[in-house]
């Protein structure tokens, strides 16, 4: 039977990567995963995934998928593969279980457990509540110790505890840290450079 996955890590633990080579897995199969990602996420435009390694692929937003797409259409894919998926809404979840009971296609969720406040983002929160297998992809603090927050910072280097949940950015604005540097604020090698870009300007 099909099953709703939810694969979730801190930034920078491949999680775009990972969703990218399911579906060139399933390529090499001779089957086809449909490649999915939240509307919100527009950093690398409408229609694109990009990884921070580099890799690139086309893909169709979670709203598309929802308003444009039959259920004979749907039923042409082996697989929904879905990145960015803590911006996805709990209606937008509620629906991709759907695919998974009704249709029996597995939907494979990947994203961010919490925001910066180590706070569950809305899809997240619900990806924990329904999904039938829940994994970690690991990534670590720069102190060595498995990092699972998301630490966002400003351009003086300093760690930032209030604002808006959803401010698009990559290693520019966040950075993924253990619990115990999250509580303390500290970027560590990162707040260093930060303060040496200042003190040159």
């Amino acid at each position: 039977m099909a099953k709703l996955y939810f694969y979730y890590g801190a930034m920078g633990s491949s999680k775009s990567a990972n969703a990218m080579m399911v579906r060139y897995n399933y390529w090499e199969r001779g089957q086809k995963a449909l490649l999915v990602k939240s509307e919100v996420d527009v950093r690398n435009g409408v229609n694109t995934i990009r990884s921070r390694m580099g890799m690139e692929e086309e893909c169709i937003t979670l709203k598309d998928l929802i308003e444009n797409y039959s259920e004979e259409e749907l039923k042409q894919y082996e697989c929904i593969i879905i990145d960015e998926a803590q911006f996805a809404s709990e209606q937008q979840i509620d629906y991709l279980s759907d695919v998974v009971d009704n249709l029996n296609i597995p939907v494979m969720c990947y994203g961010l457990r919490c925001d910066f406040q180590n706070k569950f983002f809305e899809g997240s929160r619900r990806l924990m509540e329904l999904a039938d297998t829940i994994q970690e992809i690991k990534t670590v603090c720069w102190c060595g110790k498995k990092a699972i927050c998301n630490m966002r910072y400003n351009e003086q280097g300093v760690a930032v505890k209030e604002g808006e949940q959803i401010v698009l950015g990559a290693n520019d604005k966040y950075v993924s840290v253990c619990r115990k540097h999250f509580k303390e604020g500290n970027l560590g090698p990162l707040s260093s450079l930060h303060k040496q870009e200042t003190e040159q300007k």
